[in-house]
């Protein structure tokens, strides 16, 4: 079925969006949430799992005391308030990736609650009230074979690997967003960024997307302009990348907009997210609570963290990763444009290791927001999963500043390392791109760019010196890029004065 889109403009004009945000969190742990099981990623389908993880009759769940810790410390990282004493939930529904049929969670009594995050879009900032954290379990991982979608409908079969199921999750719930307007698409953006470089900065996941470790849901409804109210909703699942939380957003105000301009009603329902072409699909009936039938977990005493654990917790948390980027930006000299564009395209973690490693910050910069970002772009992936670390970002601009390469040769080995050639120095030697240093290939290239140029080399003869670019260009497309420009300026004046 084709949905009907009402321009972005027109549903700005007409409605006032509200969004919330869920972001399901992986903690690192060596084991499970209520099990010994390990948590590695990427095993063989279904080599971690134990009669707990697969709630076989008789098996007894023990929290992970590890996974408790990260949940009060990304509470306490959000601002929250930490419960006195919390417990979990059974949380049932039937469906094959959750082989207990009922997922532990929590369900009123979260562990941490009340908090919020300030965010920063365009230079404005934008408070995001964080309703609760809470601890859980993952699910499995459903693989559906056969089919055009790759989901379960028109699928020949589904296999299911548990793996995943039991590995602990930390579920952080906004509050409604409300009052966002045109920048409700960026707001929710920035915020899982920087929800994703607090986890991250905290130690308690890699907060990998690409790999699932976080994960988005995104919540939507439109209201008519100036009534201050809450629509029927709709939830998009498991959306994993920053560039698609902002486009599905987007395209659920449109799509809700559409649906309400020809006096339809909106159906509160999970919906998915097709990243290839940008468009949300109708997944199942969105449930309410009550459907789930929450029910105290029997088999787990109630969590109750003492106040001196939450203090001592309090003294470990990094330097906040908002007033670590004032540090910096003053440190580093970038503007507050620059910074901001640093931190919206994802690059702020992978510039401050770049500068680490030994490039300078305006370098470091250049390659990741340029170089890097196009790729990235051109490839639809996360900056940070292109495939290029900033240590060889680093050794890439060293060759630079030491004359073995130019910045036009350099992305000849940014090449060489997307391809897994090896290092920055072995893809140079590999390819033949050190600049020549051969002083007379280089005066033959001059000789032969003015002999080639009569015009230009008389306009430098009268004066005109900036008429040398047009030679250097020459020069440099006979040597291949191969040459020091500032050495090839030296010898075209020289030899024309």
């Amino acid at each position: 079925m084709t949905e009907t889109l009402v321009s972005f403009e027109d549903v700005l004009a007409a409605y006032d969006p509200a969004m919330g945000l869920e972001v399901h969190v992986e903690l690192n742990t060596n084991s499970k949430m209520f099990c010994g099981c390990p948590t590695e990623f990427g095993a063989e389908p279904n080599t971690q799992v134990c009669p707990t993880c697969l709630g076989l009759p008789g098996a007894m769940p023990v929290v992970n005391r590890k996974a408790v810790e990260s949940a009060i410390r990304i509470g306490l990282a959000l601002n929250c308030d930490i419960a006195e004493w919390c417990r979990f939930a059974r949380k049932n529904y039937f469906y094959p990736d959750m082989p207990k049929n009922f997922q532990t969670s929590q369900y009123d009594e979260p562990i941490a609650f009340d908090g919020h995050m300030d965010v920063e879009v365009d230079g404005e900032t934008f408070r995001v009230e964080i309703e609760r954290a809470h601890m859980e379990e993952d699910t499995g991982k459903s693989l559906h074979v056969g089919g055009a979608t790759g989901r379960i409908h028109g699928a020949d079969y589904s296999l299911v690997d548990y793996n995943r199921a039991g590995i602990p999750l930390i579920e952080i719930v906004t509050r409604p967003i409300m009052g966002a307007g045109e920048k409700a698409p960026e707001i929710a953006k920035a915020y899982v960024a920087q929800l994703r470089e607090l986890i991250v900065a905290l130690g308690v996941s890699d907060a990998r997307m690409d790999q699932g470790s976080i994960r988005a849901d995104v919540n939507l409804s439109l209201s008519p302009k100036g009534t201050g109210t809450l629509g029927t909703r709709s939830e998009t699942k498991n959306v994993n990348s920053l560039r698609s939380v902002e486009r599905a957003v987007r395209y659920e105000m449109q799509r809700h907009a559409g649906i309400l301009d020809a006096g339809g009603s909106i159906l509160q329902e999970t919906r998915h997210w097709h990243e290839d072409t940008g468009i949300t699909t109708s997944g199942r009936e969105k449930s309410d609570a009550e459907d789930y039938r929450y029910f105290p977990e029997p088999d787990l005493v109630p969590v109750a963290p003492s106040r001196e654990w939450v203090e001592e917790l309090r003294g470990t948390l990094p330097e906040n990763p908002t007033q670590k980027r004032a540090r910096l930006q003053a440190e580093w000299g970038f503007s507050d444009l620059e910074m901001r564009d640093t931190v919206g395209a994802g690059a702020f973690g992978l510039v401050e290791e770049t500068i680490a490693a030994g490039a300078t910050p305006q370098a470091a910069r250049k390659w990741w927001l340029s170089e890097m970002a196009r790729r990235a772009n051109d490839s639809g992936v996360e900056i940070g999963a292109l495939g290029v670390s900033p240590a060889q970002v680093a050794a890439v601009q060293a060759l630079v500043d030491g004359g073995t390469i130019n910045d036009k040769l350099a992305r000849q080995v940014f090449d060489g390392l997307l391809a897994g050639e090896g290092t920055p120095e072995e893809i140079v030697a590999a390819r033949g791109l050190a600049i020549v240093s051969d002083e007379g290939a280089l005066s033959a290239a001059v000789d032969n760019a003015i002999a080639a140029n009569p015009d230009v080399a008389d306009k430098i003869r009268d004066g005109k010196v900036a008429a040398a670019g047009a030679l250097i260009g020459a020069v440099m497309k006979e040597m291949r890029g191969q040459a020091d420009a500032g050495r090839v300026r030296e010898l075209i004046l020289e030899k024309l004065a």
